[in-house]
């Protein structure tokens, strides 16, 4: 029976928690996830742990904070005057919020601290620094077509 290769597009549903069994994502009720192995369109955990998986394979994988997202950065957790933000807008603790960088890219900041003249934001990943498990289910390998050169 074929086993997932990098190359391979794939479908997994998976359950995803955090060493606490806290849920921070799953597949269910959706349709699987679908991505080629190998390409960077996910965690590198998490594209090394579907290797060798034969559809209607079933597994744990347990993938360290450094196969995931990383750890959590310092320098990413800035201090940000309150002056510029909008008036309207009264910022709290564990507040998301999607700030621009002056170059048109968008990010995602957590609000951690809220002081006298500035906030507090946090822009690394919120799974940065966890060890992260993943339950995984095979649902579909699509092998891409090999074309042969030598005739």
């Amino acid at each position: 029976m074929q086993q997932v290769t990098k190359g391979d597009t794939i479908q997994v549903h998976y359950h995803g928690t955090l060493t606490n069994g806290e849920v921070f994502d799953s597949s269910n009720g959706r349709a699987p996830l679908e991505f080629e192995v190998g390409s960077g369109m996910v965690i590198p955990g998490f594209d090394n742990g579907v290797l060798g998986m034969k559809v209607g394979d079933k597994k744990t994988v347990n993938i360290p904070f450094m196969e995931a997202y990383g750890p959590k950065q310092p320098e990413m957790i800035v201090e940000f005057p309150k002056t510029q933000f909008p008036p309207d807008l009264n910022p709290e603790v564990g507040m998301a919020l999607t700030m621009n960088n002056g170059q048109g890219q968008q990010f995602q900041v957590i609000v951690v601290e809220v002081k006298d003249e500035v906030v507090v934001l946090d822009a690394n990943h919120a799974l940065a620094g966890q060890d992260l498990i993943f339950d995984l289910e095979l649902v579909n390998i699509d092998t891409p077509s090999k074309i042969i050169t030598d005739f």
